[in-house]
């Protein structure tokens, strides 16, 4: 029998899984979280939006098809760590270089298998998300990798889970952004847009490309007046990581941006047109991540089912004087997953249409976008500064 080296994965409630180590070794720390998509794993853990979350795989056999450089969605993976019942210790695939736990150990990836994944995510169901540390026998005792951590031990990274800085209020944007602006080359001339990167993914920008778009992606912080001076045609507000409410500065060009291009957001996108247009955002319990969310769409009746990864959503009673109508909601929970402008071409998802990894129910999203930028015949300037209430909101 293989002996395997001995991690443990402790939540700051107290809670100790005991498992063994797989990729990198070392110890890590995060927020974490589970999806039940069955395969995807790279995309998934090189998707920003996982910045600082520890994801769990509800699947229970992850890694046999390897990794693939074709499936990247950023350049290294995001994620803090990865949890999985079983990995792989070997990979079939024509189209993969190299297996999962290569992967890890190469871009630093801490990770545990062997644990009971079901009860942890019963655990997040019931209780919420929350933080944890993973940490290797070999990391703490490197002369005794093998060896059982003592509950003294267990107790130590319990409370450093419990010291960990919390995901809410930290704007992590700028953790994943580009910092320079770029164009993506396309072999035909289209429509220019402007994508505002908070945490973009790869799939997001090729799709964009498909239906026409030249796409033009510039850092979370550029303003209003910097996209105009670009001549965009639309305007893109991407996924990305943390708390939507801490970024003020991107609700503040979201809102001198609204009715000026024909604009569309994509999950923290989504989440900060909500916020630019005076309305409100909450944390979930343990949100939406996995690639079979059924989401209604209200002005079809068509049921769409979705890739998702977010723990926050929008309260739309929250938006005033009506600013924005639901579009989409989540048939689980009847969260909302889509929203218009009441008035202006600017609409909105929580959920990922680009599919990577997941079904491509809602890829019909992206030619709708460059149809409203198509039709677009003007705009009559910039709105309104900030209310009595301290928001952008009217």
């Amino acid at each position: 029998m293989i002996r395997k080296e001995r991690a443990i994965l402790a939540l700051e409630d107290g809670t100790v899984y005991r498992g063994y180590a797989y990729g990198h070794r070392g110890e890590t720390v995060g927020e974490v979280v589970f999806n039940t998509s069955m395969t995807g794993y790279q995309e998934i853990m090189t998707d920003p939006s996982y910045n600082g979350q520890i994801v769990t795989m509800t699947y229970p056999h992850i890694g046999n098809y390897g990794v693939a450089i074709y499936d990247m969605e950023s350049n290294k993976p995001y994620v803090r760590g990865f949890i999985g019942r079983e990995f792989s210790s070997n990979y079939s695939n024509y189209r993969a270089q190299q297996s999962l736990e290569k992967f890890m150990q190469q871009h630093g990836v801490v990770s545990i298998e062997g644990i009971d994944t079901r009860a942890l995510v019963r655990r997040l169901r019931e209780g919420g998300v929350v933080k944890g540390v993973v940490v290797h026998r070999s990391h703490a005792h490197p002369l005794d990798p093998y060896g059982e951590f003592s509950p003294a031990e267990e107790q130590e990274f319990v409370q450093r889970a419990r010291d960990h800085q919390d995901i809410d209020g930290h704007d992590m944007t700028q953790e994943v952004s580009t910092e320079l602006p770029y164009a993506f080359p396309t072999l035909r001339h289209g429509k220019r847009v402007v994508l505002m990167d908070f945490g973009i993914k790869h799939t997001i920008i090729e799709r964009l490309a498909e239906v026409g778009i030249e796409p033009v992606i510039v850092p979370a912080k550029t303003t209003a007046a910097e996209i105009m001076a670009l001549g965009p045609h639309g305007l893109f507000l991407s996924n990305g990581p943390g708390d939507p409410a801490a970024p003020t500065y991107a609700h503040r060009t979201a809102w001198e941006m609204m009715g000026l291009l024909p604009t569309f957001g994509i999950c923290l996108g989504h989440q900060i047109l909500g916020l630019a247009a005076g309305g409100n955002t909450y944390k979930m319990k343990f949100g939406h991540r996995g690639g079979n969310q059924p989401v209604k769409n209200l002005l079809t009746g068509n049921v769409e089912i979705t890739a998702q990864n977010h723990g926050y959503a929008v309260d739309l009673t929250s938006v005033p004087n009506g600013e924005f109508v639901a579009t989409h909601i989540n048939l689980n929970d009847q969260t909302l997953e889509g929203m218009a402008h009441s008035r202006y071409p600017v609409f909105s998802v929580q959920y990922h249409p680009e599919s990577s990894p997941g079904p491509h129910d809602s890829r019909y999203l992206f030619d709708r976008f460059i149809e409203e930028i198509n039709a677009f015949e003007g705009a009559t300037g910039l709105p309104a500064e900030k209310n009595s209430t301290g928001k952008y909101g009217i």
